[in-house]
């Protein structure tokens, strides 16, 4: 069967949540729409489970109703060209898409109010390229296209290009400009960030648990949002942890340290911290499921712990190697966050590249890996799903 990568991107709408993920389909040159919908439905056991919609985008797929021919979860969300609707052979298309139990989004080029005025398709969404059109004529096309669907815009290269498709009437939009640091960074971790990291430094260190809970009871509601967390639905733990000590004998050290990683990574003010949690904890658990076989282990919560504190610059509002020098981690961990090689350097590289639209780079970082790409697909999806369970429910315990 032909190679098809996955990359994915958030929707995020106005009040700054993500409300769907759009997954862009790679195919290699002798992939056929049966063989994408092979790859779709190897996929679909691992799919979030969540009311949130996953648009899937064909790009360079040929669309037919070849790409129809798997069982789609009822969050799916179709992209299809105009193109597909009007040619040779688009009449057993048609007929396909009406039955397939999908929404579907008409990509907007200049086919395409022809096909809205004479289709006899349901359109849920509209969907944009925000790169194409310039704000003035992204106001009226949404206007325009109203009656047809809701407003949905991709590729919006920035937070200029985001705010002004929101402006325009747009209802949510396709970017990942919030992985930039906003404004200027601090010099240093406000207290709380800090207090949050010697706890973990101490937990890393295998300290005395006495030692560990007096750091805790420095901070008294830094204590309660712990025990809040790790009693979280995300967890899934049999019974309730009651106490530092209790979680230490429940947990053990090693998967304390990953979990007090998270709560640093949810230490943050940004309007958008939200939306960079939930692509942390997919970095995260991707580059935890992808090391399976790989590395030893005993490396895996490491692996998670990486991709974890990948954005913690964004978060923190703090540069990489100032929120680093205070914390005692691996050599592997800091090198790969500091872009300096490593062992874990290749597996954040993959995690970042499924966040890219260049599906060569992808592949090729996957064959570094030895991983093919039913793995890697199937490796996406599930740290999706992990992110969609736990990233909201993390985020509320800090509130």
């Amino acid at each position: 069967m032909s190679a098809v990568f996955f990359s994915h991107q958030p929707l995020i709408n106005r009040q700054s949540k993500i409300v769907a993920t759009r997954l862009t389909l790679h195919p290699d040159t002798n992939a056929s729409s049966r063989d994408v919908a092979r790859a779709l439905a190897a996929s679909t056991e691992f799919w979030p489970q969540s009311e949130k919609l996953m648009l899937i985008n064909f790009a360079n797929c040929l669309v037919d109703d070849g790409l129809l021919s798997w069982e789609m979860p009822e969050s799916t969300t179709l992209e299809i060209p105009p193109q597909a609707l009007t040619g040779l052979g688009s009449e057993e298309f048609v007929s396909a898409l009406q039955a397939t139990p999908a929404s579907l989004c008409l990509i907007y080029d200049a086919e395409a109010q022809a096909v809205l005025e004479s289709s006899a398709l349901k359109f849920r969404f509209i969907g944009f390229d925000a790169q194409n059109f310039t704000p003035p004529e992204l106001r009226l096309l949404t206007v325009k296209t109203q009656a047809h669907g809701l407003g949905m815009a991709f590729r919006a290269s920035d937070e200029a290009a985001f705010q002004s498709s929101l402006n325009a009437g747009i209802n949510a939009v396709a970017s990942w400009f919030f992985k930039r640091p906003s404004g200027a960074l601090a010099k240093a971790l406000n207290p709380g960030q800090a207090q949050i990291v010697r706890v973990i430094n101490l937990v890393r260190k295998n300290a005395e648990v006495r030692e560990i809970e007096a750091a805790l009871k420095q901070d008294v509601a830094l204590s309660y949002k712990l025990l809040r967390y790790i009693n979280s639905a995300g967890f899934g733990l049999s019974c309730e942890i009651q106490s530092f000590r209790h979680a230490v004998t429940i947990l053990g050290y090693d998967k304390l340290n990953k979990w007090l990683s998270l709560l640093l990574a949810t230490a943050s003010k940004d309007p958008m911290a939200p939306a960079l949690m939930h692509t942390a904890l997919t970095r995260a658990h991707l580059m935890e499921k992808l090391a399976h076989g790989l590395v030893e282990r005993q490396e895996y919560d490491n692996l998670f712990i990486t991709g974890a504190f990948s954005l913690l610059d964004a978060l923190l509002g703090v540069s990489m190697d100032k929120v680093l020098e205070s914390m005692s981690l691996p050599a592997a961990i800091s090198d790969a966050l500091l872009g300096q090689g490593g062992a874990y350097a290749p597996f954040l590289e993959l995690a970042k590249a499924s966040e890219n639209e260049d599906g060569e780079a992808i592949a090729e970082q996957a064959g570094m890996l030895g991983l093919s790409s039913e793995q890697f697909n199937r490796a996406q999806m599930q740290a999706l799903a992990f992110a969609e369970t736990l990233a909201w429910g993390a985020w509320q315990f800090w509130e």
